[in-house]
C-alpha cells in the first residue's frame, strides 16, 4: 500500500503546475483515498504502517493546497473538508458499527442498571487474538 500511495505522491506532484486546486483536489479523493480507506476497519486501527501513511497523507494535502512544509495541516484538512488517517479510520468504524450494530446488543438492552458500560456492546467469547483486535473489540475500547 505504502508503493502505491508514494506513487500516487509523485503523480500529484508532478501534475500540480498543469491543474486546478478543484482537480488536484478531485483526484486525492478519488485515488489516494480510496487506497488509504481500503479495508482500513481490519487492520487501520493495530496496522504498524499507519505513520508511513500518515506521513504520505500529509504532504499530498500540502501540495494539493499549495501550502508550506511548516504550515499545519488542521487548516488543511478542514479547507478540503477531509479527514486525518485515524479520524477516517474512527468513522469507518461508526459506519461499519451503525451497519451490523443490530445484529448485537448493547448491555444497556440486557438489564437495567446504569453502567459505565452501557454503550459497550455485549460480544461473543472469542479466542482468537485476531478476533480480538477486530473492529467491533475496538469499538468497545473506544466508547
Amino acid at each position: 500500500m505504502r508503493s502505491r500511495l508514494s506513487f500516487a505522491f509523485y503523480v500529484i506532484r508532478t501534475v500540480t503546475p498543469l491543474m486546478a486546486e478543484k482537480i488536484l483536489s478531485t483526484s486525492y479523493f478519488s485515488y489516494v483515498l480510496s487506497i488509504i480507506t481500503y479495508g482500513i476497519i481490519f487492520c487501520g486501527g493495530n496496522s504498524p504502517h499507519n505513520n508511513n501513511i500518515y506521513k504520505i497523507q500529509k504532504p499530498i494535502i500540502r501540495i494539493i493546497t499549495m501550502s508550506r512544509f511548516i504550515d499545519s495541516c488542521r487548516q488543511l484538512y478542514q479547507q478540503l473538508e477531509n479527514l486525518p488517517l485515524y479520524s477516517l479510520f474512527i468513522f469507518s468504524l461508526l459506519l461499519f458499527v451503525l451497519k451490523i450494530g443490530d445484529l448485537y446488543t448493547a448491555y444497556q438492552e440486557i438489564h437495567c442498571i446504569k453502567t459505565s458500560y452501557n454503550t459497550k456492546l455485549n460480544l461473543p467469547i472469542a479466542k482468537l487474538t485476531a478476533f480480538q483486535r477486530g473492529a467491533l473489540f475496538f469499538w468497545n475500547k473506544v466508547t
